[in-house]
């Protein structure tokens, strides 16, 4: 599998192997068939594995640990998450280095490579602070004042190697964290043919994910894009039951054209959705497999490379971004 630069990171593999599937997120697999996946993903050439402790309660960082027991092979790194929120300044180390303290121990480790802050983070005064629910979102004064010093703090702990943000915040947010130092080494990007979050979206507007990846690449930020195929929105059949209001299933419904078209060409809309994304502007795409099956057939869209422009032009024809 081909290597990429990555920002200010190591090379870094076409595809990277999220930990949603592992965690048993996406669907119905087993511990074992992870274990299996998680091999089959290292043998393919795959040298990132994208993980955290809310995954499964911990189940996608134990399938990892219990697949090398600790050793990962020579060349692959692994990454964890926190979701943060609002606390206390005076809290945010602790339970930083709590998350990653538990990762460690799940992974059979003593060092992470990057450690993502998984919050949303939002301008102070923004009106997502208004929901009912905001366990979820981080301002931006604490990551300036808190947040970012206990990155670089827990740099020079030697506990992570790197620090990262998942963009799934607020852009405005975002985009303004990355042009700041220390930036992150490395951001997490919405990347599909939507455009769309889906669940993972706590505002109002559009998500603007290709501006982020804009503005990552004007900052030599490493970009890695996630929801290629949308939890399932992207897929012929979403695998797992939904209320109809649910996010996914409404982006499944403005997909409805995409799908159309894929049975047109006689291709799996799953392999066109990662296809499409491969040709977005980012470092390495995150799978969120949970058999090797669906392994095989990412592994087989990157070999296969980006879509043809003028089959780019007719998908994005064929959808209602949000």
């Amino acid at each position: 599998m081909k290597l990429h630069p990555f920002g200010p990171l190591f090379p870094v593999s076409t595809l990277t192997l999220g930990g949603g599937g592992l965690g048993m997120l996406w669907g119905p697999t087993t511990f074992e068939e992870c274990v299996a996946t998680v091999h089959a993903a290292v043998a393919a050439g795959i040298n990132l594995l994208d993980l955290a402790p809310r995954y499964g309660d911990g189940q996608a960082e134990r399938v990892v640990g219990e697949a090398f027991g600790g050793r990962l092979p020579r060349g692959v790194h692994v990454t964890s998450k926190c979701n943060l929120g609002n606390p206390e300044p005076e809290r945010v180390y602790p339970v930083l280095r709590q998350s990653i303290e538990t990762s460690l121990r799940l992974l059979q480790r003593d060092k992470l490579d990057i450690f993502f802050l998984h919050s949303n983070l939002v301008a102070d005064k923004h009106p997502m602070w208004n929901a009912r629910d905001v366990s979820r979102l981080t301002s931006r004064s604490l990551f300036r004042s808190h947040v970012r010093p206990a990155f670089e703090r827990l740099k020079t702990d030697g506990l992570i190697s790197a620090w990262g943000l998942t963009g799934i915040g607020h852009p405005d947010a975002i985009i303004e964290a990355l042009a700041e130092d220390p930036k992150p080494a490395a951001v997490q990007c919405i990347a599909n043919l939507l455009d769309s979050p889906g669940g993972l979206k706590f505002f109002d507007g559009p998500a603007k994910p290709r501006a982020v990846v804009a503005a990552a690449r004007a900052n030599g930020v490493g970009v890695m894009g996630i929801r290629a195929v949308q939890a399932g929105a992207l897929t012929a059949a979403i695998d797992r039951v939904l209320p109809p209001d649910h996010p996914e299933v409404l982006d499944y419904g403005l997909a409805r054209g995409f799908r159309s078209l894929c049975a047109d060409l006689g291709e799996d809309p799953a392999m066109m959705a990662h296809r499409y994304a491969l040709g977005l502007s980012i470092d390495t795409l995150v799978l969120g497999v949970k058999n090797r099956a669906e392994l095989a057939a990412c592994v087989a869209a990157a070999e296969a490379g980006p879509l043809p422009p003028e089959l780019v032009a007719r998908i994005d024809a064929s959808v209602a971004r949000g």
